[in-house]
């Protein structure tokens, strides 16, 4: 008798393309039918069978403060009683654009827009009208949503798959797109030099979360704002995931770096679709209707969505929230790396405040190359373990996991405890 999962997965075979709607949903990466769920409440997730897991996926990030936190319930429900979607501006917009601006010096002017892909595609957009160049570069195993210009040589979904860059890519875009290794300030330089006063754009994830988590290496951001200064490039960080994660101000707040812009989502929607960009008052003021590129989105600035994103960014706001995240998992990440080297198991694990990632592997990743080295076979029975034990991990060793505020040290003694077995169960 197959489980409702199951029996629910089968039915989306024949409904949608793999049966999910996002690729790294369907498991393939590490084996099995996926699990379909029911609700989420705090740290637990609870399955269409009646299981429950702590989650560490947390929606890929947004659920910085848990699922169904009692709070953003309340600024949802009263939200929603007063209008879904207007297509018109709304108070509640203007004042989390505020609390943006507020948070990221860097960021003169935001534009809100419905997903990290849209925000990508629309910084960059605003790049090549303010230089007048049609070029940019991207670094290796970074992925900024599945724009065109962007799916070369990109992480996420496409390492998880090891799928080439993807078909339906017109070469000729492809052609426009400089890709270096992340963490390498030699082919930094020479890809600057080889495309002098070329490049319109320059965008990073300046801590990695789509080869699984690789924070920069000492001076390498500082190089890359260097290099895209003196040759007038805009310097994008794409914050979709670190934004409001790895600090309240984000990678650039931990970095002390000042792009010229920034793409935002996850948590500003508080688990709700959601984007942003935005950049410096000369660069932003190009955007329609201040200036001459278009962009626009009937749902942009969706009630619902800023409601959400408010109450989570009020909550991030609280004394010591992220002293106590990012020591909830520290104690997460050594207690994976002690678990290991007790049962013999190669293991690194890479870390930026509550984001994470356990790559099987006795070598430091640092890189696209030195990630795609990990062993996938044993992070899937490690993955499946898990599962097994109640722990929903990512479903693929090239994405990151999180933490949020409703965990518990019971839940990482919990977690470590069931990643004992697990990894015991791949000792040499």
């Amino acid at each position: 008798m197959p489980t409702k999962s199951q029996a629910l997965f089968a039915k989306a075979r024949r409904l949608m393309p793999g049966g999910v709607n996002s690729p790294v949903r369907a498991f393939r990466a590490v084996g099995g039918d996926p699990v379909f769920m029911a609700s989420g409440k705090g740290a637990l997730m609870t399955d269409v069978d009646g299981k429950s897991y702590i989650d560490y996926v947390l929606s890929w990030g947004p659920l910085i403060v848990g699922h169904a936190h009692p709070e953003v319930v309340e600024a949802l429900t009263r939200a929603v009683e007063t209008g879904t979607s207007f297509g018109a501006c709304t108070p509640r917009e203007v004042e989390l654009a505020e609390r943006i601006v507020e948070a990221y010096p860097s960021v003169e002017r935001v534009r809100l827009v419905n997903s990290g892909t849209e925000a990508t595609l629309s910084a960059l957009r605003v790049a090549r009208a303010a230089t007048g160049r049609d070029k940019i570069l991207k670094f290796e195993g970074c992925y900024h949503g599945h724009g065109d210009s962007l799916l070369v040589k990109a992480g996420s979904g496409v390492a998880t798959l090891g799928l080439p860059d993807s078909p339906g890519v017109p070469r000729a875009l492809a052609e426009l797109t400089v890709t270096v290794p992340f963490n390498d300030p030699a082919a930094l330089e020479e890809a600057f030099a080889a495309h002098h006063h070329d490049l319109a754009a320059a965008i990073v994830e300046p801590v990695v979360g789509n080869m699984g988590c690789v924070p920069p290496c000492s001076g390498f951001l500082e190089k890359l704002r260097a290099l895209t200064q003196d040759q007038g490039t805009v310097l994008i960080f794409d914050e979709v995931m670190t934004g409001f994660r790895v600090a309240y101000g984000g990678a650039q707040q931990l970095y002390k770096i000042d792009p010229d812009m920034t793409t935002l989502g996850k948590i500003i929607g508080g688990g709700l679709p959601v984007g942003a960009y935005g950049g410096k008052a000369r660069l932003m003021d190009l955007v329609a209707p201040a200036g001459p590129v278009y962009q626009a989105g009937t749902l942009s600035g969706n009630p619902l969505a800023v409601a959400a994103g408010l109450k989570t960014l009020e909550i991030l706001r609280r004394p010591g929230i992220y002293q106590r995240l990012d020591s909830l998992t520290g104690k997460l990440a050594d207690g994976l790396v002690t678990e290991a080297a007790r049962v013999g198991v190669p293991l690194t694990v890479n870390r930026s405040g509550s984001m994470f990632t356990a790559f099987f592997t006795p070598d430091s990743v640092s890189d696209y190359a030195s990630a795609k080295k990990a062993d996938t076979a044993a992070y899937a029975l490690f993955f499946r373990s898990l599962l097994e034990s109640g722990v929903y991990f990512p479903p693929s060793q090239f994405e990151a996991a999180f933490v949020s505020t409703a965990h518990s040290e019971g839940d990482v003694a919990a977690t470590l405890q069931a990643a004992s077995i697990a990894l015991s169960g791949l000792r040499p």
